[in-house]
């Protein structure tokens, strides 16, 4: 009797639980992650190219000034725009590395990573019913977050003959009454594209032009490679008071447990953020931020400037590894550090390819079909492991593509 009962409360709670929520996909690169450390807990020899994450640990200096912060007794909630410090810190960043000339306690907003950065600027812009322009293929959670918050993804394709770039005859297709906002990464995740300006021109001009809302992912924007260089959407004329930029520190200095972030805007926009900052998480941690702020100094930009090349190196090996590797075909990412892997040479789809490699060989990548249905010739494996980690991952992609 006890047993029926459990089970009937099990089915009347589900039925009471919003079909905003029980619709939503899991995230495909958090879930073959945990899948991954969970296999390693059986003492399963994984090589995880899955999630973003690099294989360093935080910096020493920057763990040490957040642990000082919590010495000082600074375990207590901030205001909800941020720390001072941390906003002072986000602001010269801005200046120094991408000439942006933003007022540190109007212009910026301390966040939990950029994940939360984008809910707050989704529920700062969208009405219900709202289209918001994304790119295909694009990050897992842009299309679920967009729904969360009342608004309709509407995918525009970014085609490999255009270097995964939009093309204005694709946006102006894609356009409609209800569009409110655009939605793009740069440095790209999954296909590694660092927009030009030329690409940041079209997606300004067609902005400017049916008056909307940019939110530009600008998560990897320290670490693009051969020379090229993040450009800021908000430098360009007309977009400063448009574009919602949201940066972090989870990706490139190895802070991806501290979920600290930053976004910045026009007053109007990053004063409506900070308010729903206040209902929602109240504020960002404290002696994250605190961490954070030593992070973005200028001489601790300097000290990662040697782990960013290396990470470079290691981006070129993968891919070119990969290569070599008959049926898979990978180029070297112009920033970020995925390889996209073109698999469809081995008559499998993504999700066919990624469970069977796990399975097979215990290798961790994410099915392209995450990023979008139109990717599933694609994997992304993350670049960025050890050295040891990269040679033994290609090692074992090597027989598992032999024995096809």
């Amino acid at each position: 009797m006890a047993e029926t009962e459990n089970m009937n409360s099990e089915s009347s709670a589900g039925a009471a639980l919003a079909k905003r929520a029980a619709g939503l996909p899991q995230s495909s690169t958090v879930a073959i992650a945990d899948l991954a450390a969970a296999l390693r807990r059986q003492d399963t020899a994984v090589v995880d190219f899955s999630a973003g994450r690099a294989a360093e640990a935080s910096p020493d200096s920057v763990c040490r000034a957040a642990a000082e912060a919590m010495a000082r007794g600074e375990t207590h909630q901030t205001p909800a725009r941020g720390r001072t410090d941390y906003l002072q810190a986000v602001a010269a960043k801005l200046s120094r590395d991408n000439g942006l000339e933003l007022a540190a306690d109007r212009h910026v907003i301390a966040t939990l990573g950029c994940k939360q950065g984008l809910v707050l600027a989704l529920f700062s812009c969208l009405d219900p019913g709202d289209e918001v322009i994304i790119e295909d293929p694009c990050f897992v959670s842009y299309e679920p977050t967009i729904r969360l918050a009342g608004g309709v993804p509407v995918r525009v394709p970014l085609r490999p003959q255009n270097h995964y770039r939009w093309s204005a005859g694709d946006l102006a297709a894609a356009v409609s009454d209800k569009t409110k906002a655009m939605l793009f990464c740069s440095p790209h995740n999954p296909t590694g594209t660092v927009h030009s300006g030329r690409d940041l021109q079209i997606i300004a001009d067609f902005a400017i032009s049916h008056d909307l809302v940019v939110i530009a992912d600008e998560i990897y924007e320290a670490v693009a490679w051969g020379g090229r260089k993040h450009i800021p959407l908000a430098g360009l004329p007309g977009m400063q008071s448009r574009t919602i930029g949201l940066m972090g520190l989870t990706k490139t200095y190895s802070m991806g447990g501290w979920r600290i972030g930053y976004a910045y805007s026009s007053q109007p926009i990053i004063d409506t953020m900070v308010v729903l900052q206040q209902h929602l998480m109240t504020c960002a941690g404290s002696f994250t931020q605190a961490g954070a702020a030593a992070a973005l100094s200028a001489s601790q930009t300097e000290a990662m400037a040697p782990l960013w090349q290396d990470w470079q190196e290691r981006c070129h090996y993968l891919t070119t590894a990969l290569n070599d590797i008959p049926a898979l075909r990978a180029a070297m990412p112009e920033g970020g550090f995925y390889a996209w892997v073109d698999i469809a040479d081995t008559g499998l789809d993504s999700m066919a390819f990624s469970q069977r490699l796990l399975s097979d060989r215990h290798v961790a990548v994410v099915p392209g079909r995450a990023f979008g249905e139109a990717s599933d010739r694609y994997v992304r494996a993350t670049c960025v492991r050890s050295w040891d980690e990269l040679r033994e991952g290609v090692r074992r992609i090597g027989e598992f593509a032999a024995a096809l």
